[in-house]
């Protein structure tokens, strides 16, 4: 039983033949991509309070030493994001920061905000008008925390990283797969473009690393949402018990999620945590968000590579690199799609929000700059 999700009234049943198929999965049962894709982003940590003290993670800091950016700490990224002609704009923190955090609440409370979402919202509707677009992972959500920021954003995210109940994510406050699994329903409930993932390396046995691949595949069968799947190992640092897992234990992971998941779906892989060259005969499609300008904030110790060395991996691979939206083409209307669009539409016709489409279609700098990269007229 996963743990939280009666709780949360996930169900979910994993078929043992499904189980046991994706276990006997090898890099040898699937192709590798005939592209490879990433988007061009600005990342910028709005807090780095938390309420989980995960032992991998070095993103969070205790109270009375966290941070939360101001309003020139924002601008002044997302300024620099755009004269480097990035066209994401990618908000983290940690769950529930104001939760825990009594001085985050109070600086919220002095600025008018009720709340980290609040303040989420009112940032990410400002930097449509400073031309990108928000792509936010805030951690766990509920309906409504994700329903007040979703109109603003052109895709959110969250890591699953694995349906176990495993050691790393022990603490004074357990985070439960299952909440994380009501972030993901929640998301496809509210048509939200998004990124899921697992996150290798943290404890989990080999039927977990199944069963999670399984679960995001049942919900996106469900609600059509999920863009990417982005399969990461862990990395060493200054908190971290754990070894990065092997190249082969990672080409065997990456295959059984490209195996698993929808062809539609992404499977993503890190290309400054990851063996990536050694991976992408394995299904990977795409890089993710890259910066040129701003650090991993999550993985500070890992810088991402240049553009120049995203051309070199794309080139030994013998496939075209392409710079991508933070929203997947096939969350588009038809009338924004570009003329070679082969995909799938994703069912429906609310993924779209009216403030996205405004941004999409403006006569500015960065509408213009979007329809370039959405038309493959970007350099990379």
């Amino acid at each position: 039983m996963i743990r939280g999700a009666a709780e949360y009234d996930i169900d979910l049943q994993f078929d043992e033949d499904a189980v046991a198929e994706l276990l006997s999965v090898t890099p040898a049962d699937v192709e590798p991509a005939d592209e490879l894709t990433f988007a061009r982003n600005v990342f910028l940590p709005l807090t780095t309070a938390c309420r989980y003290t995960c032992t991998y993670c070095t993103f969070f800091d205790p109270p009375g030493q966290a941070t939360l950016m101001d309003d020139e700490d924002v601008n002044g990224t997302l300024d620099t994001g755009a004269d480097a002609g990035c066209t994401e704009a990618l908000f983290t923190f940690g769950d529930d920061p104001d939760d825990r955090y009594e001085e985050i609440h109070a600086q919220l409370d002095a600025w008018g905000y009720d709340s980290i979402h609040d303040y989420l919202r009112a940032v990410c509707k400002h930097t449509l008008d400073r031309g990108l677009l928000p792509h936010s992972n805030p951690g766990d959500q509920t309906r409504e925390q994700m329903a007040l920021v979703a109109p603003y954003n052109a895709s959110m995210g969250v890591m699953l990283e694995t349906t176990a109940d495993v050691d790393a994510h022990a603490g004074p406050r357990v985070k439960e797969p299952g909440q994380r699994l009501n972030t993901l329903r929640n998301a496809g409930e509210l048509q939200v473009p998004f990124t899921t993932g697992i996150l290798v390396g943290i404890g989990e046995a080999w039927r977990d690393r199944a069963e999670s691949l399984l679960a995001i595949r049942d919900l996106h069968e469900r609600y059509g949402h999920i863009q990417e799947v982005i399969v990461q190992n862990v990395v060493p640092n200054e908190r971290s018990r754990y070894e990065r897992p092997d190249v082969e234990t990672m080409r065997r992971v990456v295959a059984m999620a490209r195996y698993a998941l929808p062809e539609e779906v992404s499977v993503q892989v890190p290309p400054n945590l990851s063996p990536t060259r050694e991976l992408l005969d394995c299904g990977v499609d795409d890089l993710g968000g890259v910066s040129p300008v701003t650090d991993d904030y999550i993985n500070p110790d890992y810088e991402w590579p240049a553009l120049r060395e995203l051309r070199d991996i794309a080139d030994e691979a013998g496939v075209p690199l392409r710079e991508r939206l933070p929203v997947y083409e096939r969350y588009l209307p038809a009338d924004l799609r570009s003329a070679d669009f082969d995909g799938e539409p994703a069912p429906g016709d609310g993924w779209l929000s009216e403030p996205i489409r405004a941004a999409l279609t403006g006569d500015t700098p960065a509408g213009r700059r979007y329809r370039a990269v959405l038309h493959g007229e970007t350099t990379v």
